[in-house]
Parts: C-alpha cells; sequence; structure tokens
C-alpha cells in the first residue's frame, strides 16, 4: 500500500494505518532525535512523543506525500523540546561524579565530526542533519523549517565552514 494511501487512511482513523506508517519510519525518528538528545532513553522518549503527536495532528496533514518530512519536523521540535527541558535539570558535581561511575569507557583521542555538530547552532544543525543525513534538497529543507531557500542556502554554507575550521583546528583533514 502506497505512503499516500496510508496516510489518507490513518487521517480518516485508521489506527492500523497509522501504526503502519510510523513503523516505516520509526528508525529513521530515533535517529533523528538522538543525534539532538545524545542518548538513548532522551530519544526513545522523543520517538514516543512523536508517536502521540503525530497520531493526534495526522489530520491536520494537508500534503500525504510530505508524510515523512512533516514527521522529521515533529521529531526536531520534540527533540528541542526535551534538550530546553533537560537544561533546567540541575547537574552533579563534579566530587560526586565518582559514585555513579563512567558514562563511557571508550574515550574518543581526537574530536569526532559528532562533536563539531554539536558546535553547531541549533538551525545550523538541524540543516546540516536534514541535508546529509536524511538527504534532502534545500528545497524541501526551507519547507520543512519553514524559512526562505536563501536563508536555508546561507545558514548551510555558514555551517559547512564552521565545520571545516573546526576539522583544520583539529589536524583531522587535509590542508
Amino acid at each position: 500500500m502506497t505512503i499516500i494511501r496510508l496516510v489518507k487512511k490513518a487521517q480518516k482513523g485508521n489506527d492500523k494505518a497509522f501504526l503502519k506508517l510510523f513503523q516505516q519510519y520509526q528508525e529513521d525518528i530515533y535517529r533523528m532525535a538522538y543525534v539532538y538528545v545524545k542518548n538513548k532513553d532522551d530519544a526513545l522518549d522523543v520517538v514516543q512523543e512523536v508517536a502521540f503527536q503525530a497520531f493526534k495532528k495526522i489530520i491536520t496533514l494537508e500534503k500525504p506525500e510530505y508524510f515523512k518530512t512533516w514527521l522529521m519536523k515533529i521529531t526536531m521540535n520534540c527533540a528541542m523540546n526535551i534538550i530546553k527541558k533537560n537544561k533546567k535539570v540541575v547537574q552533579l558535581k563534579p566530587e560526586h561524579e565518582k559514585f555513579i561511575g563512567t558514562v563511557s569507557e571508550d574515550i574518543p583521542l581526537s574530536i569526532s565530526l559528532q562533536d563539531l555538530i554539536e558546535a553547531l547552532e541549533a538551525d545550523e544543525k538541524s540543516i546540516v542533519l536534514l541535508r546529509f543525513y536524511h538527504y534532502h534538497t534545500l528545497k524541501e529543507i526551507s519547507e520543512i523549517l519553514e524559512i526562505p531557500l536563501g536563508t536555508a542556502k546561507s545558514v548551510l554554507y555558514r555551517a559547512l565552514t564552521k565545520l571545516r575550521k573546526g576539522f583544520k583546528e583539529a589536524d583531522i583533514c587535509e590542508k
């Protein structure tokens, strides 16, 4: 069954059609969420929230062919909400961290692409992820983020310049 037909059925209240649709994209949603929130539990919370929001608001989707794009936008919004919520969490004092152990035994020896992406502004990160991880065109990105095409281009090129600079500073890439 095509995506468009499934979306139309889901909009008419068919729960099974929505479930089938959502299951097709849940891994993409999880990956996108994980890039933003950086941990498994929060990423799973985002997936759950996206499922709830999408189910509740699928009737508002005007163009069924953009279902995945619509889901990715909901994912970004939910992930940003979790990040904002987590900023309000009080961190442990360094002297108390020894009681909880280390989060990861693998400590990277050099800066990674993930670290460089994390250093980007939220708008830059969204555009880079949509462009290079989800393979959207700049036109699609401008529609997803509801920004002018020129703004999407300039933000992308600004982000790429920052990433290149970060690689050069870390001496990771060829000069």
